[in-house]
């Protein structure tokens, strides 16, 4: 006779499972523990969204499916949020969760819910196991699809009383899945696309966390080193060829749209980060070559259907290498090189003016530049021992352009479905991928790394109690909360008129904008004592001097610290977002 929850837990084992993340409760938390048993770590999160975000993140560093435990009912709807996140960044994630016992369907059982027809269209499997038996296959094939093709969320429904019961069933160890199966792309379209690139009079290559995923950063950086191709990274691409190379031009990404004939995209969606190829962005007739392991992404938007090809990116790019032999885009001589040195020199000039801004409190700019300073000094960026972490429309749009990456899948954001939330579960994820014993994560040297998030105060609120869980499991990451005191900018520049404006709306004056705007958050929120409360540490950074003191005590400290980061409202910056094609665009985008 063989427990259920152990059943189970063999299952994860036998596939190489090091770790399980997770919101314990009836029926699953046997689960955990029978993993723990068998030398799998648990990490027990304080909500079923933020466990769920950690295993798909994890997914993404280490390139195997993350695993997420939760119990059935609200526990599948809040592990839910991670399912189409996992989606639409093609993450691999596999979720087990509890349900009522068979023998109580229909009957309004405990937290009884029909979650395969709930999430049959966002996963790639969905799956209930009618009898013990079946659990270990069940198990095999959700993690096994998750992994193979286009990497996605997987479900396993597990009735409790298959978990908590005692069956007869035979012992059969499953067989530890190698990585998913690699293709290449058609002879015949290899030399296609090399042609075009070589008629192309101004190439352009756009490098995606696709990329990064696939580990083909061996064979980008031999692309642009060889050939001097122009390059602009999206936001989770960065690193996969060094922010430093002279052929980023990451800085000059709105010329680079506008003025490129030919693009070779890799590994990344022509969605909304990327304008989704279509003018007024980009050039009109541009001709966009994808390289992806999705064929549902070739022709999207506007993809060439006929030039892009399905397979790994890397393998791919080898190809591609194979046959351009030697040659040279037009170099630095070309109109198009000479307008991306030129509009890379200008927008860096305005970044450098922004950053030298001396006021108190600090802006965005300011600040960002201190702590990227400061960490450089502790840690060399050739190392890539610093990942970094970032949400918050401001913390992400800024920090990006700031912060420079040398090596891949040391940056993540909230990606390609935007998710606020995700950073704390994220910063728990990359911990686990790094230092955890046997670390299944691979980003610049080999050892410990420095977790660092950089969280938008708006954002930290969404998983804010996760850094309990942090500090339960002794992680010693360092987190910067930008505190504006609100969503995109404050409401106001002084706690006086905070605090009228607080009156008038619990007075319910708040017509002629006398009350809290929507985007209003508390003023100065003292988000440090989180940390403190916690067993962490918590400091508060107002000044340049503050900062830099901050950053160098929370890199060295052995425990979660978290600065609060007293940032200028600026209560009069207008909300343009220019790389959303919501509203017309004022102003140049610097994605």
């Amino acid at each position: 006779m063989v427990y259920g929850a152990k059943l189970i837990a063999q299952a994860l084992h036998d596939l190489g499972v090091q770790v399980i993340f997770g919101t314990p409760g009836l029926p699953v938390t046997d689960i955990g523990q029978e993993g723990l048993y068998l030398g799998i770590r648990f990490i027990s999160f304080r909500n079923e969204q933020a466990a769920a975000y950690a295993a798909a993140g994890y997914g993404y560093l280490t390139g195997r499916p993350g695993v997420c435990i939760s119990v059935g009912g609200p526990g599948v709807f809040h592990v839910m949020a991670g399912i189409p996140h996992a989606t639409a960044n093609s993450f691999p994630l596999l979720v087990l969760s509890g349900s009522a016992e068979t023998h109580n369907l229909g009957k309004d059982a405990f937290q009884e819910m029909d979650a395969i027809s709930l999430l049959t269209p966002y996963t790639k499997l969905a799956r209930r196991p009618a009898v013990p038996e079946n659990i270990p296959k069940a198990i095999k094939d959700g993690y096994r699809q998750a992994m193979y093709g286009k990497p996605g969320p997987a479900f396993i429904d597990l009735p409790a009383n298959l978990i908590l019961g005692q069956h007869d069933v035979e012992r059969q160890k499953l067989p530890r899945l190698i990585e998913a199966p690699k293709s290449v792309a058609p002879q015949s379209k290899i030399r296609d696309i090399v042609q075009v690139l070589k008629n192309a009079k101004a190439p352009l290559v756009v490098i995606g966390k696709g990329a990064a995923y696939a580990r083909a950063e061996d064979q980008i950086r031999s692309l642009i080193d060889q050939t001097g191709l122009p390059f602009v990274p999206t936001p989770m691409g960065k690193g996969v060829v060094p922010d430093s190379s002279p052929n980023n031009f990451s800085a000059a990404r709105s010329t680079a749209m506008k003025e490129a004939d030919v693009v070779l995209v890799l590994g990344a969606k022509l969605n909304w980060i990327l304008s989704f190829g279509l003018p007024p962005k980009w050039k009109a007739g541009v001709k966009i070559i994808q390289v992806d392991i999705d064929a549902n992404e070739l022709g999207k938007n506007a993809g060439d259907p006929d030039l892009s090809v399905v397979g790994d990116v890397g393998l791919v790019i080898e190809q591609i290498l194979s046959q351009l032999q030697g040659w040279q885009c037009h170099g630095q001589s070309s109109d198009f090189h000479r307008n991306l040195r030129a509009a890379k020199s200008r927008n860096e000039e305005k970044a450098a003016k922004k950053a030298s801004v001396q006021k108190v409190p600090m802006v965005f700019e300011r600040a960002f530049g201190i702590i990227k300073n400061t960490l450089d000094g502790l840690s060399n960026p050739d190392k890539g021992d610093i990942v970094y972490i970032s949400e918050g429309a401001n913390a992400m749009d800024i920090s990006r352009s700031i912060f420079t990456m040398d090596h891949p899948r040391t940056r993540m954001d909230a990606g390609t479905y935007a998710t606020m939330g995700v950073g704390l579960a994220y910063t728990i994820a990359a911990y686990a991928a790094y230092n955890f014993p046997n670390p299944e994560g691979l980003a610049g040297d080999k050892g410990r790394k420095k977790i660092v998030a950089i969280e938008g105060d708006s954002a930290f609120g969404f998983s804010a109690m996760e850094v309990e869980t942090m500090a339960r499991y002794q992680m010693d990451v360092l987190i910067f909360v930008m505190n504006n005191s609100g969503l995109y900018r404050g409401d106001t520049d002084s706690s006086e008129s905070w605090e009228e404006r607080r009156r008038n709306t619990v007075a319910g004056t708040t017509s002629e904008g006398k009350g809290l705007s929507a985007w209003s958050l508390g003023y100065q929120t003292e988000y440090q004592k989180i940390a403190e409360m916690a067993g962490g540490i918590g400091l508060v950074a107002r000044t340049p001097e503050e900062l830099k003191e901050a950053t160098k005590k929370g890199f060295e400290a052995r425990v979660p610290v978290v600065v609060n980061v007293i940032i200028d409202p600026q209560s009069d910056l207008p909300m343009d977002f220019s790389w959303l094609d919501m509203v017309p665009s004022k102003k140049e985008a610097k994605l």
